[in-house]
């Protein structure tokens, strides 16, 4: 039985009440196994927290083919149970099933569809961009319908506020994108202020995920918020403001203020883990507005009396039409993609056709 003396102890690492229980009803070895929570992942190399200290771990093969068969894998912000042999290593033989997941998938255009987890129970994501040449509020979009997929309460943090000519108009242009209800907070991500800005989602036993392109100072707050030079950071190049991936894994770290902060590395590419109806729900205010456009199949694309054009700005639409059709493309089956590969096929060689016609 896991001591229930420990459990205080790792509340303040974000330890839920429901975890608890699930903790006491997967236990497998009476008195010889502990609750920790996993800081760090690198290939098959964990790091595991006890509350006190970070110590590292190793998966058992049996625990990592189960999750892979669940199309589903262990990330940091994981609870797991964990037992230490005579040799003094830590195995873990058991993950709780996370209360939140941020997951992004993996396509191969070939023959299968696979998705990865990112980080595994957070409470809040700090959606990162810097107000510098990172600025992108279509991309930012991307980020927030991952958050709300995923029940995780988004803040737009936009950072590198002392870099920026005209950080109003930035706010403004932003403002004009963001769904009702979601805080954007502008920061120096490198002054003490930025972690006056953030007390407000800083709460003991809270876990934030710092996600955003490289170079948008994830790590710099992540060292700002720590109180100390935790984080490897480096300069943006200077012809288009993006990172050099300094960060090279996620891990989780704990605040004075007792919250935990987990970094990030830029992402590359963000393909969501979501259907078409996923997204109805994360652009309900567009669903809402098109129960008034003029025709009941409008695409909201060009055709007269569109209530979604008038009442969305144009980023917010293309970002909804973009998604969309990188969902439908996702679900399809192989077969599928075939038969849409060769009728573009068939489409481009036709059009070539015309075009050597015209030219004689």
């Amino acid at each position: 039985m896991i001591d229930s003396t420990c459990f205080d102890v790792l509340q303040r690492i974000g330890l839920k009440p429901s975890l608890i229980h699930a903790a006491l009803l997967a236990t497998r070895f009476d008195g010889a196994e502990q609750l920790v929570r996993i800081s760090r992942v690198e290939r098959d190399q964990l790091a595991v927290h006890d509350g006190h200290a970070e110590f590292p771990a190793r998966a058992l093969p049996a625990l990592l083919t189960q999750l892979l068969d669940q199309g589903d894998s262990l990330a940091v912000g994981d609870w797991v149970l964990a037992w230490r042999n005579t040799l003094g290593e830590t195995w873990v033989h058991e993950r709780l099933p996370p209360l939140t997941q941020l997951a992004r998938r993996l396509h191969d255009g070939r023959e299968k569809v696979t998705r990865v987890a990112i980080v595994n129970n957070v409470d809040t994501a700090l959606l990162t961009m810097g107000a510098d040449l990172d600025f992108n509020p279509r991309r930012l979009q991307r980020y927030l319908a991952l958050a709300h997929i995923s029940g995780v309460a988004p803040v737009v943090v936009l950072t590198k506020a002392d870099l920026c000519a005209d950080l109003p108009a930035r706010q403004r242009e932003l403002a004009a994108t963001l769904p009702a209800g979601v805080p954007c907070v502008a920061v120096n991500a490198l002054h003490d202020s930025a972690r006056a800005a953030l007390e407000p989602w800083l709460a003991a036993g809270q876990t934030l995920v710092l996600l955003g392109s490289s170079g948008a100072g994830k790590s710099t707050l992540t060292n700002t918020l720590l109180g100390a030079a935790v984080q490897r950071t480096g300069e943006a190049r200077r012809g288009d403001g993006r990172g050099r991936h300094t960060t090279t894994a996620r891990s989780l770290h704990v605040t004075p203020h007792g919250a935990c902060i987990i970094d990030t590395p830029g992402l590359r590419t963000l393909r969501l883990d979501a259907d078409e109806a996923a997204l109805d729900e994360v652009f309900d205010d567009i669903g809402a507005l098109a129960q008034h456009c003029r025709y009941r199949d409008c695409r909201h694309d060009d055709e007269p009396g569109c209530a979604v054009r008038e009442g969305v700005s144009t980023e917010r639409l293309r970002s909804y039409h973009k998604l969309r059709r990188e969902a439908g493309r996702d679900t399809l089956s192989l077969r599928q993609r075939q038969e849409r590969l060769a009728l573009w096929k068939s489409r481009a060689r036709h059009s070539r056709l015309r075009m050597a016609a015209k030219r004689g």
